[in-house]
């Protein structure tokens, strides 16, 4: 409130000053700073008023003090006003613009990155998504959930390169997945779908960072009623697994190829089966959140910080895992973080 009111503050200060000092000091010369300032947080007519109030300040000022150049001073301030006003009118419109954009923007992102149910069957979900910017609304990371007639089904990734294609990519990734998970019995078939759906993409989207548009990816599945979760790792960070008090670090056993890659290094996949039961909690995560750095260039200790957390209520891991973030960075992420925590409830 104060900032928006600094024009009005100087006027009355330069104005005050102008008629208890000296006229020599000439401080009525600052009069037209009052409205160019009013320009970068008024709208136009505010502004025009407030150089027309410097205007008969200066002019009563000349009333006083015949030999201050009252004229000069004068047209500098209505120049500086008109000049202001048009400077006024053209923010405003560049404001609307970005509002608009950004109502583009969460849209856009409410549609890569639906909400997703707090609950599917007996699981329990949680999930966040920050952008490494501050004005930004969506990026390369993604994630997706589906109840399928195979059980629950989990996304999460990361597409490698910058700008729109990255967002591209990653929206190619998650539409396919959404059919594909629904579709394929195995989750081979669905890791060949998201493969060829990410090549087609580079293939009509070609850029600069072609060589470097690929992504990493993990699939979990969790049959309904079983007590154990399927895992497809595809150059993706390993997933973090609370089971009877125990943490476990889910390497895959074999490395599995990130997508669009299969053509380079071959598309044989890997999938392992870890024990999930009640009780039982798994942190899927992408590398934004390991790799945060703080002050002295130190890793987040994600394992160390898990182990504490085994008894977090439901719904309240990944708020915490935020709030640890933004403090360990110091309040500035380095790159775009998306994680999904699941959880097998007691059935006691």
């Amino acid at each position: 409130m104060l900032a928006r009111l600094s024009p009005v503050i100087l006027t009355v200060v330069v104005g005050v000053l102008a008629f208890a000092t000296p006229r020599e000091i000439a401080i009525s010369r600052l009069l037209p700073a009052a409205p160019a300032l009013a320009a970068a947080m008024w709208p136009v007519i505010p502004t025009i008023l407030l150089g027309a109030v410097c205007l008969v300040v200066m002019l009563s000022l000349g009333v006083v003090y015949s030999d201050l150049g009252t004229p000069y001073t004068a047209a500098a301030i209505i120049a500086v006003t008109l000049a202001a006003a048009y400077a006024s009118h053209i923010r405003l419109q560049r404001e609307e613009v970005l509002v608009q954009v950004r109502l583009v923007a969460d849209v856009a992102q409410r549609v890569l990155l639906r909400p997703l149910p707090c609950r599917i069957d007996d699981i329990e979900i949680e999930s966040l998504y920050l952008a490494a910017q501050e004005q930004a609304r969506i990026g390369g990371d993604f994630y997706e959930a589906a109840g399928t007639p195979y059980g629950v089904r989990l996304l999460i990734g990361d597409v490698r390169g910058k700008g729109l294609s990255a967002v591209g990519a990653a929206a190619a990734v998650i539409s396919c997945f959404r059919e594909a998970a629904y579709d394929e019995p195995d989750l081979t078939g669905i890791v060949h779908r998201l493969e060829t759906s990410i090549a087609r993409y580079s293939a009509a989207i070609p850029g600069q960072d072609l060589p470097e548009r690929f992504a990493t990816a993990l699939i979990a599945e969790i049959p309904y009623g079983g007590r154990h979760v399927r895992l497809l790792n595809c150059g993706h960070p390993p997933p973090l697994l609370v089971h009877g008090g125990e943490l476990l670090v889910l390497e895959p056993t074999a490395p599995s190829p990130p997508l669009n890659l299969a053509a380079l290094i071959g598309d044989r996949y890997y999938i392992d089966t870890v024990t999930f039961g009640p009780g039982d909690r798994l942190l899927l995560y992408t590398d934004g959140v390991s790799e945060t750095r703080n002050r002295t260039g130190g890793f987040f200790p994600l394992p160390d910080w898990m182990r504490q957390q085994d008894q977090e209520p439901s719904g309240e891991l990944l708020d915490r895992l935020h709030r640890d973030l933004l403090r360990y960075s110091g309040g500035r992420l380095e790159d775009d973080i998306a994680a999904l925590a699941v959880r097998y409830p007691n059935t006691d």
